[in-house]
Parts: C-alpha cells; structure tokens; sequence
C-alpha cells in the first residue's frame, strides 16, 4: 500500500513538473517563439483626412507599404477643416493628417483641444484663381476677391495678395493678417467663406483664394491654373501628421511617420502632383 502511495505520489510530482514547464515555455518572454509573434503583430491606425492630396497620399501608403511595415491602416476622409480635430480629440480617430502649425495652434487656443503635430509631409500652396480673368493685372478697383474664413488661411491669403501688389498691410503685420489690417484695399471687396466652398463661388465672384488641396479637388492645378501661388521656399504651412497629446510615442504612428517620409511617398507626391503638392521633408 505505502509502495502505490509513493509511486502514485511520484507521478503526480512528475506531471506537475512537466504541466509547469509547458506553462513557462509559452509565456516566458525570452524565447524564440515568442519573439516572433511579437514581430509579427499588426499595427492598427485610424486616421482622419481631407480628401485631397491628404488621403490620396494615405491611401498609397496603405495600398504599398503598409503591410510590409506590419501596419493596418484607416483612412476616414472629412471634407472640412473642424471635424479632422474633434474626432481625434473625442479619440473616434488615432491621428489626423489635413493641417499646418498656424492652424493647428489657433484651433487649440479657441476649442481647447490638446493636439499636436508630428511630421511634416508636404507643401500645398495657396493660390489665387478667377473664372473671368486670365492675369493678377486685371484685377483691381471694383472687384470682389473671396478668401478662406478662417483666421490663419484668412492672413496667408491677405499676405499672398499684398505681396503681389493688390493691397497694402500694416507694418508688421503677419500670418494673423486680419481686413482690419489693410491700409489700402485698392478699391477691392472681399467675401470671407468657408474654405471647402471657394472653388464653387468662382463664377460669382471676380477671384478667389484658395487652398491646394481644395483646387485640386475642383480639377483646378495651382502650377497651371493660379494667377498667383506662395512660394515654396521658407513657407511655414507645410500638412503634418498630428495625433491628440500623450501619444506622440505610440508605435503605430512611429511607422506611420516613417512612411510618410520615405522615398516612395516623394516619388507619388511629386509624380503625380506635378509641382501643385510639394513634399516638405
């Protein structure tokens, strides 16, 4: 009786051993297996977007190199400049990608939102466009100019026509530009409208500031359509990649970044935009 008790007892000691082993081998951290399930777990990302060039860029990121890089991708589109910043602030997205600095800092000032850009993409100038008139010269007293409403979008458009000679700016004034800031409107009205409705009002107004990703969606070119267009060089209002604060370390969006601003998205973005879009990085 004591020899089966003994035996028993060994045996139940032994797959005990073995069963505490097994668990060890699954869960310890350090072995092989491990390790390459650990690489090979997607990413998940859901992004907001204007459609273009902001999706378009993110949709080919998506459809060539996002599952290489372990990454699973979500592009939601909005076609204004407000919803992109609630949805990521209500956490209804990961990220967004759609603005500039000046931008983004008034909209965190007025909303109290707590958003933060990452990495810069591309460049869209802002360009003045007319359905009537084919030179900036044609322009003057009498004409009526629409410009984003906006107040960052509102003082890039003012700078863009004061540089270009069609009205004058108080001294020192910047990318806060305001109408009050005009000292010598050369007899021109203005109409402040939603950005995303400018290309619809061309044909009621004499000309219009608009921004690149809204002209390119009207099937306007900015290299070939403006009659004035901000110069690329030194521009602040390059588009980033932006996420809601706290979570500018996530990995998901580390390999976004990454993807971003690699060279197959500056082959797309100066390939297929011809100079209207211009990658920043």
């Amino acid at each position: 009786m004591r020899t089966t008790t003994t035996r028993t007892a060994i045996a139940l000691a032994t797959a005990l051993t073995l069963a505490l082993a097994a668990c060890g081998t699954d869960s310890d951290p350090d072995t092989g297996d491990d390790a390459g399930s650990g690489e090979a777990q997607n990413l998940s990302l859901r992004v907001a977007a204007s459609p273009v060039p902001h999706a378009d860029i993110l949709n080919f990121v998506q459809e060539n190199l996002a599952e290489d890089a372990g990454l699973e991708l979500t592009v939601e589109e909005f076609d204004d400049y407000v919803l992109p910043n609630t949805a990521l602030q209500d956490g209804e997205v990961d990220a967004n990608f759609f603005q500039h600095q000046p931008y983004l800092d008034d909209f965190n000032e007025k909303q109290g939102t707590t958003i933060v850009g990452l990495t810069d993409v591309h460049l869209e100038p802002l360009g003045l466009y007319s359905g009537s008139l084919d030179s900036i010269d044609d322009l003057g007293e009498g004409d009526t100019i629409a410009i984003p409403d906006d107040a960052t979008n509102a003082g890039r458009a003012l700078q863009l026509l004061a540089g270009h000679g069609l009205i004058t700016l108080a001294d020192g004034v910047g990318a806060e530009a305001t109408l009050g800031d005009i000292t010598d409107d050369g007899g021109i009205t203005f109409n402040e409208l939603e950005a995303a409705t400018l290309p619809r009002v061309l044909d009621d107004v004499d000309a219009a500031v608009i921004n690149g990703n809204y002209a390119l969606e009207a099937d306007l070119s900015p290299a070939e359509d403006s009659l004035a267009l901000e110069e690329a060089e030194g521009n602040p209002y390059a588009n980033f990649l932006a996420v809601k604060e706290g979570n500018e370390g996530d990995e998901a969006v580390a390999v976004l970044s990454d993807l971003l601003t690699s060279d197959e998205v500056r082959q797309f973005i100066e390939e297929t935009y011809e100079g209207s879009v211009l990658p920043a990085f």
